[in-house]
């Protein structure tokens, strides 16, 4: 198909799934440089309930030896000392019993100088991992998978919100995109991110449809959306033949390719020459969803202290 090109250049070739637009920049969202002025924000937040004699408490279960949970560990634990939240990991067996591993969620629930618990996904196979978050604590969960917080997100009185969910809203107001009123299309039906995350753009007025494994017709309806989210898991699933012009681009998949290198759910490298925003892999969400469990830490200790 032949039509007009950028920079005044005739019968440049356009891809006609893109009706003719002629190729964009698009502007990069950067989860790194937004996350670390929420951890410095958050370390003056620490700060300051110190001087009250309060120091945000996170302990992290890692059950198993899931060399991938070590790695998100470690980074959660980095982060902590960086803002002067205090963190405890309590490393067990993979072989650790479902009601053994319930017990010691319910000691961390008893221990004052807790504040959030963490419990990383995922379990042990013979481990039902939702009867364990369902232990926690809600006023400690700062993961934000208990159905009592999951529930106060549906009601519109959020608590302690999913730390991805948030950490995209956080990465798209931050930008400055438009909601209310736009077409918001979630690729991914989890109880972690996508469903979540489709509640907090309602709330903002975005029109939202979800997608999943059964969705007909995946990418005319990804190309309807003025802002779209990946979410499944699949690499490069999404390519530029399926993004409006201009939309806002949000990949929070991270996979690793057989060559060892990580690639998100998006393939950037189509997608950034359509949209209008999009987020790198890695650089993009990951960096937000560690700013924004500090910040759940931040609010439960907040919740937590003593009446004067």
């Amino acid at each position: 198909m032949l039509c007009c090109g950028g920079r005044g250049k005739l019968n440049q070739k356009i891809d006609p799934m893109l009706d003719c637009a002629p190729p964009m920049a698009a502007r990069i969202l950067d989860g790194k440089s937004l996350a670390a002025e929420l951890r410095a924000r958050v370390k003056r937040e620490v700060a300051l309930l110190a001087q009250r004699g309060i120091r945000p408490g996170l302990a992290v279960i890692l059950a198993g030896d899931n060399p991938a949970s070590r790695v998100y560990v470690r980074n959660k634990t980095r982060a902590c000392e960086e803002t002067g939240v205090h963190s405890r990991q309590l490393d067990l067996p993979g072989s650790i019993s479902e009601a053994a591993l319930i017990a010691e969620v319910e000691k961390l629930n008893a221990e004052r100088a807790v504040h959030g618990i963490l419990v990383q996904l995922p379990l042990p196979k013979h481990v039902d991992a939702t009867r364990v978050l369902e232990a926690v604590a809600p006023a400690k969960d700062v993961d934000g998978f208990q159905a009592q917080n999951l529930g106060a997100l549906l009601a519109g009185a959020p608590k302690l919100v999913p730390c991805t969910p948030a950490g995209v809203m956080r990465l798209i107001e931050h930008a400055g995109v438009a909601l209310a009123g736009k077409h918001a299309v979630v690729i991914g039906r989890s109880t972690i991110v996508g469903k979540p995350l489709a509640l907090l753009l309602l709330q903002k007025d975005a029109t939202v449809t979800i997608c999943h494994s059964k969705s007909a017709d995946l990418e005319n309806i990804a190309r309807s959306a003025d802002i779209l989210v990946a979410a499944v898991g699949r690499a490069k699933l999404v390519t530029g033949r399926m993004v409006k012009p201009g939309a806002c681009v949000i990949d929070v998949g991270i996979n690793r390719l057989a060559d060892g290198s990580l690639a998100g759910d998006v393939d950037f490298e189509s997608a950034s020459a359509v949209a209008g925003w999009i987020t790198p892999v890695p650089g993009g969400v990951g960096p937000m969803t560690i700013a924004m469990l500090l910040e759940n830490c931040l609010a439960a200790a907040r919740t937590n202290e003593p009446a004067a």
